[in-house]
């Protein structure tokens, strides 16, 4: 956990490490301790998770710890007033995007759907708005067309610890970080993702499928019908392509992937998976369906 070793590197004290309870995962949906438990227990570090932070007895016994600071990083849980108000130093959180931007819980995935050209973290203090508040840190990073929702988490994740690492140095020196109001122009919100949403619908335009298809990945995965079969789709790219074509139709599928028709140009999928199965690349599928072969 990138922003857990970022608060320990910078000789910040670590006093307790607050993470949801554990939850079940995997086929057998055995209960699975989150990564920051992990890596706290493994270093010492007392661990709470409590279902929520509403009640008087949790509060308390968050204030017993006496601390100056609360770093919130994806945390999941909203964070009561009386909670803000504990920490003498207030409470910061790592958010990973260029606010106003993208506030919410999946900015990341949204910024990758919406096509943006970049993404960043910003070092932000918060206040009981979601995520309003003023910013005091900020680390920028284009979005390429190679990003994933995973490669673009794991490369902001690292930035955000850069930026808390930061912060808590010169904190800790004695300064004291300004904070700059975020602008009233350009709000937007990321909703929670919903499974639903990863369905392709041919109709539209191929590079809005193929950023669907990037943001997707690694979860809720995108699904969509080829030749009447439905395969979750984890590699495609847009491509020009003039064609009459109703929108999913084969126009080509060879050892560069299979293209489809789409309402514009047309998406191109290199990576696939079938019910039950395993993620592989497009040219294994068509050695199980050749009748789908054929050049573009």
């Amino acid at each position: 956990m990138p922003c857990l070793e970022a608060c320990r590197d910078s000789g910040a004290e670590v006093v307790a490490v607050y993470t949801q309870p554990d939850r079940p995962a995997g086929r057998g949906r055995k209960l699975t301790p989150s990564p920051v438990k992990q890596a706290a227990l493994a270093a010492g570090i007392p661990v709470e998770q409590p279902e929520s932070l509403k009640s008087a007895e949790v509060q308390q016994a968050l204030a017993a710890w006496r601390p100056d600071l609360l770093v919130v990083v994806a945390y999941g849980l909203i964070l009561p007033r009386k909670v803000l108000a504990i920490p003498r130093l207030g409470c910061w959180n790592v958010h990973a995007s260029l606010l106003p931007r993208w506030r919410g819980a999946a900015p990341i995935q949204r910024a990758i759907l919406a096509g943006d050209a970049e993404s960043g973290v910003d070092l932000m203090r918060m206040e009981a708005g979601l995520d309003t508040g003023p910013v005091m840190l900020q680390r920028r990073t284009p979005i390429s067309r190679d990003d994933t929702g995973g490669s673009l988490h794991d490369r902001l994740s690292q930035l955000g610890a850069d930026a808390l690492a930061e912060g808590l140095r010169r904190t800790l020196a004695g300064e004291i970080l300004p904070a700059t109001p975020q602008p009233e122009a350009g709000v937007t919100y990321a909703h929670k993702l919903d499974k639903a949403e990863a369905k392709l619908d041919f109709s539209r335009p191929a590079i809005a499928l193929e950023q669907q298809v990037r943001a997707f990945d690694p979860w809720p995965v995108a699904e969509g019908e080829i030749a009447g079969e439905t395969l979750r789709v984890w590699a495609a790219q847009a491509i020009a392509q003039d064609h009459q074509a109703p929108p999913g139709e084969v126009l080509g599928a060879g050892r560069l992937g299979i293209d489809l028709a789409c309402g514009t140009g047309a998406l191109r999928i290199t990576a696939v998976q079938r019910a039950g199965g395993k993620r592989i690349g497009a040219v294994d599928y068509l050695n199980a369906r050749p009748e789908l072969r054929r050049l573009p």
